[in-house]
């Protein structure tokens, strides 16, 4: 990763483009920037958008991928298809890897070892190419670094732990068999779902929108009445419902009903 105006740059080996590799590149890149930049552009890849059509606000983008980039606050642009132009700047850094003595070494001792501690620190090279002037802009990039404008880092990602769901129209997501509810606002849109010890916390955009005790019956409903406040806040006659006002109310488990009487009822 390289910003654009400081031309500061960060890199590292890995051995697989997953998309949690990925997130922690990009985690580990605003940790060593001291922050996050308002946008970046990535190169149509598959981990960032899934469908490339003409324009940007076309395409589908990943919808992890998205969460995480809602979470920090930046903005993902995509680059024009066949535009090599359009990031010269990465395009260089590529370049730099290349001639570095790390690639030969890589290939015959195995690229899973630069990462151990003591073969090749990464770190150690990026400082050393940061701390030199560069030739475009004549300026030392950490010296650059400090009008960047990045934006602070608060809040750590949790990557393991996570899963995206959507919520349904009864403002629900579904989790391990059973069902948990989320504010009606949230319907039709995709949310980030953490399990932590006996909590089941929801969040759009890094915002915690719902929390939940996680049952682990089957098939139950585990709502908040308030998440449906929205939606029954007024009546008919324009009378407000009070019916929701409890603001103690944390869940509200819902068992299905037993419906094996009726069929007594009708197989008898």
């Amino acid at each position: 990763m390289i910003l654009g105006y400081s031309r500061m740059r960060y890199i590292a080996f890995v051995t697989d483009m997953s998309i949690n590799t990925l997130i922690r590149r990009h985690q580990n890149a605003f940790r060593y920037f001291g922050g996050c930049p308002e946008e970046i552009l990535y190169n149509n890849m598959k981990q960032v958008v899934i469908k490339r059509l003409l324009k940007q606000e076309d395409s589908t983008l990943n919808r992890q991928f998205e969460d995480f980039a809602g979470f920090h606050g930046f903005r993902s642009i995509l680059c024009w298809p066949y535009r090599g132009q359009t990031k010269g700047k990465v395009e260089r850094t590529v370049q730099f890897v290349r001639e570095c003595e790390a690639c030969p070494w890589a290939q015959l001792h195995g690229r899973d070892q630069i990462q151990q501690p003591g073969r090749f620190e990464w770190t150690s090279r990026c400082n050393n190419v940061n701390g030199k002037v560069h030739a475009t802009t004549n300026e030392i990039p950490f010296e650059r670094l400090k009008k960047e404008g990045l934006s602070p880092l608060s809040r750590e990602y949790i990557i393991d732990k996570i899963n995206l769901r959507r919520v349904q129209k009864d403002c629900l997501i579904s989790y391990a068999g059973n069902q948990y509810s989320v504010p009606a606002e949230y319907i039709g849109k995709d949310v980030a779902v953490v399990a932590l010890d006996s909590m089941l916390a929801a969040y759009y955009e890094g915002k915690q929108i719902a929390l939940h005790r996680i049952s682990y019956q089957r098939k139950d409903m585990v709502v908040n009445p308030q998440h449906y406040r929205r939606l029954t806040l007024k009546q008919t006659m324009g009378t407000e419902n009070v019916l929701l006002d409890q603001g103690k109310v944390i869940d509200f488990p819902l068992k299905p009903s037993n419906l094996s009487r009726y069929d007594e009822v009708l197989y008898d």
